[in-house]
């Protein structure tokens, strides 16, 4: 069953081959399709812009595909960057990336305190038949607080600053297995793992939902 991982980001792409396994599924991602137009994401929730992304590209590679969209809620912003993640420094005209964004955010909560600087990584999942309906979704989040600096290696985006009080350690100081387990990915992937596996059965091909 080929199922494309819609998404550029070479992080999101391993995470996502380590939790589905290759057992029943033959995967590629954007990265081997560059020519193919980029929807705008105009949704203003995680759910909304991640159906929109599985659809577009089902639609036009004529696949199955597995969208993902996800980011940083913090608190003491009002739950910003939020959908925004991603882009929040270039929305700023601080840059772009991974290193621009986090000190862009450092920058904005700089005078908040310890207590206040809480937070939670969220991710939507969307499956999309090779029509771009969308047949199934998967929703969860992690908490954390964000450290005035960041640490370990591991991990992209804001993994760097996102500190896990239950395991000492941000979500880049975790080797993957450990980050899997508890991540907002991890978990959102695993749910939907579970739902494939109920509307895929084992040598069959897959059929949408009534």
């Amino acid at each position: 069953m080929h199922l494309l991982i819609a998404t550029t980001n070479p992080g999101k792409v391993r995470e996502f081959r380590e939790l589905l396994g290759n057992e029943r599924f033959a995967y590629d991602d954007l990265s081997v399709h560059r020519d193919v137009s980029v929807p705008e994401e105009t949704g203003r929730t995680f759910r909304a812009n991640a159906c929109l992304k599985a659809s577009h590209y089902a639609r036009l590679l004529n696949t199955w595909a597995l969208a993902d969209d996800s980011g940083l809620a913090v608190d003491a912003l009002g739950g910003k960057p939020g959908v925004h993640s991603a882009r929040w420094a270039n929305l700023h005209n601080a840059g772009e990336g991974d290193q621009a964004n986090n000190e862009l955010l450092l920058r904005q909560i700089a005078d908040v305190p310890d207590a206040r600087r809480t937070a939670r990584f969220v991710c939507v999942l969307a499956l999309a038949d090779a029509h771009g309906d969308i047949l199934l979704t998967a929703m969860d989040h992690v908490e954390g607080r964000l450290l005035h600096a960041p640490r370990g290696t591991n991990g992209f985006g804001y993994d760097p600053l996102f500190f896990i009080e239950s395991v000492g350690r941000t979500t880049a100081e975790l080797p993957p297995t450990e980050k899997h387990a508890i991540s907002h990915r991890g978990k959102a992937l695993r749910r939907m793992k579970e739902l494939m596996s109920r509307v895929m059965p084992q040598g069959r091909t897959i059929e949408p939902l009534a």
